[in-house]
């Protein structure tokens, strides 16, 4: 789990390096068709009967919440730095029961809601309201974190009667075909050295995924869950090995909130019969 957050890190990197030079359609583009080609082999071997199913309805929304998520998340990677974009995106767990309860009528354990609380309150501590930290990058980045919340939803109500491959091929396809529409309208030819760091950009999230599959399939999330905000401090590393910045103690401070706070979801959610999916 480490290492996929490590992998999901250099992920990062690589796309605040492509949005120096790229907008933020293309980004997210390159993001999904990368994923798509390293995903062909399985559709080529299974043919289109890996992609019957009779739940479409349920695929698209699955779908655009991802999608969305996924375009607040680059925008806000590209104009905030790495650590605080992750954290804001690791808010996921916190807003999966409010999800839940809203969309699935379940309803959320007592015991959840004081580490969601707990959580929260890191999130304010970490963007300070009046100290300039609060902008629309930011909203992008907590919205982004809600976005995945009800996308993970979604995944959860297919698993039940979907297998896992498909439910990831057709995210695949609708972000790629979807994030191409915009195209012509951004169009900017990467350099050689961007192209680079796109296929770079395309491996690591393939490997961040693939470990993050090992690991849940080693031990279950209320074990290993909360391991995945090690990325947090994976990305201060990174913010500081790349531009010196050293963050502030008091996100140090709202950090450790909202990470205790997920690593809290994971553990009582799971007592609780709540599952908390990690994308």
């Amino acid at each position: 789990m480490m290492a996929s957050s490590f992998a999901f890190t250099l992920m990062g990197v690589c796309i605040q390096i492509c949005a120096r030079t790229l907008p933020n359609g293309m980004v997210v583009f390159f993001r999904n068709f990368s994923g798509l080609v390293f995903l062909s082999p399985i559709v080529m071997q299974g043919g289109f009967a890996v992609l019957k199913t009779s739940h479409f309805k349920e695929h698209v929304l699955r779908g655009t919440a991802g999608l969305t998520s996924m375009y607040c998340f680059f925008y806000a990677l590209g104009h905030l730095r790495l650590a605080d974009a992750t954290l804001l995106n690791y808010t996921l767990p916190l807003f999966i029961p409010l999800v839940e309860a809203a969309w699935l009528r379940e309803p959320m354990p007592r015991k959840l809601a004081w580490p969601l609380i707990l959580g929260f309150l890191g999130v304010v501590v970490v963007l300070r309201p009046g100290s300039g930290l609060v902008s629309e990058a930011a909203g992008a980045g907590l919205f982004a974190g809600f976005m995945s919340a009800v996308a993970q939803t979604g995944v959860r109500r297919l698993t039940k009667t979907e297998p896992t491959v498909r439910i990831v091929i057709y995210f695949a396809l609708m972000g790629t075909v979807l994030s191409s529409f915009s195209l012509p309208f951004v169009w900017v030819t990467p350099s050689l050295a961007t192209w680079g760091v796109i296929v770079l950009m395309g491996a690591s999230a393939t490997a961040g995924q693939l470990l993050m599959t090992k690991a849940y399939s080693h031990a279950p999330a209320s074990q290993i869950g909360g391991f995945v905000y090690t990325g947090v401090l994976f990305a201060a590393l990174m913010d500081w090995l790349r531009f010196g910045l050293v963050p502030q103690p008091l996100f140090f401070l709202g950090a450790l909130l909202v990470m205790s706070a997920g690593a809290l979801m994971f553990r009582l959610a799971s007592r609780a019969n709540v599952v908390l999916d990690s994308e």
